[in-house]
């Protein structure tokens, strides 16, 4: 079996447990950042950022991507988005469109996803733009949770410095968004892929 079949298959990997590491974290900084604890939740949340930069470079350079990392890696990311957004969101008003955003994002994304499961096909990997609007997310709320955590949140330079990063990470949101779906419509329209052809092909190459 070659080389990169082998490592597709592989469950546990460095990348793999990094993603499940940002898993568990999750329920750990709602418990922190709720119980008032902000620069508790403000080191796991970086912790958990550090992780999603480094466990795609790491598959990338050791040959650890695997068919198990392709779903773990955006389900840590969207799973952290998702309650770290809510938690803030319970505190700060503001970041509701944000939230409100990153929630139809996601579920268009889910559907288009079942979508193509159900034509048997499979939907594309991370690309880069989603992985920037990802870190934006991460910056932009770590940013929040740092001024909360030092008592600027009642000031006008909070409130300004806030909207904008709330801005920017939308905007890169809705680009990565509309990214996505271009690239859905591509592999909705291609032609459907014959399993049985695939696998004749793989075994007469195997054979070669």
């Amino acid at each position: 079996m070659p080389q990169e079949n082998r490592t597709s298959n592989r469950i546990a990997t460095v990348p793999n447990a990094m993603s499940v590491l940002r898993i568990l974290i999750v329920p750990f900084f709602a418990a922190l950042y709720l119980g008032g604890n902000v620069p508790g939740a403000v080191a796991l949340l970086v912790l958990s950022g550090l992780t999603d930069m480094l466990d795609g470079l790491i598959a990338r350079r050791f040959n650890q991507i695997t068919e198990l990392g392709k779903m773990l890696d955006p389900f840590a990311d969207k799973l952290t988005q998702g309650v770290v957004a809510l938690c803030i969101a319970i505190r700060f008003p503001a970041i509701r469109p944000l939230l409100l955003l990153f929630i139809l994002k996601e579920l268009f994304m889910l559907c288009c996803a079942v979508v193509l499961l159900k034509k048997h096909k499979r939907p594309c990997a991370a690309k880069w733009y989603g992985k920037v609007a990802t870190v934006m997310f991460y910056a932009s709320v770590s940013a929040i949770v740092a001024m909360d955590g030092i008592g600027l949140v009642k000031s006008d330079a909070f409130n300004l410095t806030a909207y904008i990063l709330l801005g920017l990470t939308g905007i890169m949101m809705a680009y990565a968004a509309v990214k996505y779906f271009q690239i859905f419509l591509s592999i909705l329209r291609a032609p459907e892929e014959d399993p049985l052809f695939e696998k004749k092909n793989q075994k007469t190459a195997h054979k070669r």
